[in-house]
């Protein structure tokens, strides 16, 4: 690099590694315009398999089920998350916390497939049928950790004080948390409701090991065609997933982004300077 300019080296080995990272996507998003059948072969462009998906079934089921999925159980990570994090960073040392933090934040470091096997052999020792609240009793468990990792993170630099003037003026525990906390955590909450939700709509894995008769996601409905051969039909709905996820993991850029400056903008102990 000379005079805060890039070299001729570092441009080019940038643009292999995005290149082998996002051609793939790319060539997928543009094939799925493709008016050919063939889907290596272009044939024009045509938007006929987007408009052909509404008319597929068992892919319109398996988007609903996936969008229903993905909301229960990423509403109830943020709701467990969030409480899972006011504890952890607020009650210190207290009796079972390393247990609790350990059972929390394990998903984060242990392989999916190992929590799919776990999961369906508990719901198998239960004698819980396996389908729709299966996928969000396994997603909110998969993706609670990561909402805890984001509201501790806000946590760390909130403002106590806001808390101990809304005590000293008379407010409840609970109307202090509902009225001054949580609309000043509300961005890195409304992160790990994003981020949460992504998990769930783009999970494979579990979804498969957790799922009953007519409770297939949509990534699994993609797979087991997928096996079959690709078709158009796949492209279209593969770019819509490619665009949902993207839209919702930028949303939740930005909310963090947001935390992060709301919490940054803070002196020592977490007081405004």
């Amino acid at each position: 690099m000379i005079a805060g300019r890039p070299a001729r080296f570092d441009v080019v080995r940038l643009a292999l590694v995005l290149g082998f990272l996002y051609l793939p996507i790319l060539l997928l998003v543009l094939y799925s315009f493709n008016a050919s059948r063939l889907v290596t072969v272009w044939g024009g462009f045509s938007t006929q398999w987007y408009r052909g998906l509404a008319a597929n079934q068992p892919l319109m089921d398996a988007a609903k089920v996936s969008l229903a999925a993905g909301f229960v159980s990423a509403t109830l990570a943020t709701v467990l998350g969030t409480l899972a994090a006011v504890a952890l960073h607020r009650h210190g040392a207290f009796r079972g916390r390393m247990a609790m933090a350990g059972m929390i934040y394990g998903t984060l470091v242990m392989p999916e497939i190992i929590t799919g096997v776990a999961l369906l052999l508990f719901f198998v020792a239960v004698g819980l049928d396996r389908g729709f609240w299966t996928i969000v009793i396994a997603h909110t468990t998969f993706t609670l950790c990561f909402v805890t990792v984001i509201v501790q993170s806000r946590l760390a630099s909130f403002d106590v004080s806001l808390e101990e003037a809304a005590l000293d003026l008379g407010a409840g525990p609970v109307a202090t948390f509902f009225l001054v906390t949580l609309p000043l955590i509300a961005p890195a909450v409304a992160a790990g409701w994003v981020l949460a939700f992504t998990l769930s709509f783009d999970d494979l894995v579990i979804a498969s090991f957790t799922s009953g008769p007519g409770a297939s996601t949509l990534p699994m409905r993609i797979y087991s065609q997928v096996r079959l051969g690709v078709t158009p039909e796949i492209n279209a709905i593969s770019t819509i997933m490619i665009t949902v996820v993207t839209a919702t993991v930028l949303l939740a850029s930005i909310l963090f982004k947001t935390n992060l400056a709301t919490g940054g903008g803070l002196g020592p102990g977490g007081r405004s300077g």
